[in-house]
């Protein structure tokens, strides 16, 4: 079977052009967004800030507003509802209670009472705040473990500098996602951190793919300035970053419009994680990847050249 090519011919893009410019808009990216973090914070779900989370099913198409006053004239603190799919399927979400486990059972107690007859109770979750501590120090493990891992293997498979520039565009793919929710003020739960270690993979399989063709071109090409490989090798894996992260983007925008209000986070992220992952693999990681290996080989180079004595003729190019 031959393979599928969406790209008659390589390209001949200098993704170098630019690069100092992407640089900045990089650096501010990831600057606001650890702004936002510091000074904003996130908008925690149920999973992470404790709380009471109901979902109900009405006999007939639920009036929000009506329902609404209802929950909050039981005096339990913040309440948000919405639509959960249909017009008839609600999401209650109430803040977390101070008296413990006892008092978030009576609040959903009086939630019952206050939604009248004929509801169907299809999930109600209760999470206390320990809970909420233990999973946000889970999420944060997970994602730093993720890290370490690939940092590991691309050192141990292509150098150091390749591990190096890979995990800079992974913790700037991670950090702008995270950001976007600070500054949207967006719902950040535990599918968001999900989206987030989702993003962090196929962001680094693109890295994995394109360092896999730099290190075939630089044995090929040995006389060839490593700027023009690690371009040309961007160019030659260009169909398959379009082709792959392509269809995932589809994939997550007919997640998005269709998918509900439930799973309106986690589509959010791998929306954004699709663009700025793929734009980090070949903005980021790659000009990184050529200054530190680029400039370190023209040294040594240079190095070879030298005359060892004074008068002492340079070695051939030849």
């Amino acid at each position: 079977m031959r393979p599928i090519k969406l790209l008659k011919s390589v390209p001949k893009l200098d993704y170098f052009r630019h690069h100092k410019l992407c640089f900045a808009i990089s650096i501010i990216l990831c600057l606001v967004s650890v702004v936002s973090l510091a000074t904003r914070g996130l908008n925690y779900g149920v999973d992470f800030a404790g709380g009471i989370m109901i979902e109900v099913r009405m006999p007939t198409a639920a009036n929000l507003g009506e329902l609404r006053q209802r929950v909050s004239a039981l005096n339990v603190g913040d309440v948000s509802l919405q639509e959960f799919g249909s017009d008839r399927e609600i999401l209650i979400r109430v803040e977390r209670q101070a008296g413990g486990e006892q008092a978030e059972m009576d609040v959903v107690r009086r939630v019952r009472e206050s939604l009248g007859e004929g509801v169907e109770y299809r999930r109600v979750e209760v999470v206390g705040p320990k809970v909420g501590a233990e999973l946000i120090r889970g999420s944060i493990l997970a994602v730093a473990l993720s890290l370490v891992g690939i940092l590991g293997f691309m050192a141990f498979r292509y150098g150091w500098q390749a591990s190096v520039s890979g995990v800079i565009a992974l913790l700037h793919d991670c950090v702008t996602t995270v950001g976007l929710f600070s500054v949207t003020g967006l719902q950040f739960d535990l599918n968001t951190v999900a989206a987030v270690v989702t993003i962090a993979g196929f962001s680094i399989n693109d890295t994995v793919v394109i360092d896999d063709r730099i290190r075939e071109n630089s044995r090929k090409f040995k006389r060839m300035d490593f700027r023009e490989v690690v371009n040309l090798s961007v160019n030659q894996t260009m169909s398959r970053t379009i082709m792959t992260n392509g269809l995932l983007f589809l994939a997550a925008l007919a997640l998005f419009l269709f998918g509900g209000p439930v799973l309106q986070g986690l589509n959010v992220a791998l929306l954004w994680g699709v663009i700025i992952g793929t734009y980090s693999t070949v903005y980021v990681a790659a000009p990184l990847e050529w200054y530190l290996v680029g400039k370190r080989r023209k040294a040594h180079e240079a190095d070879a050249t030298e005359p060892t004595e004074p008068g002492a003729p340079q070695q051939s190019q030849g």
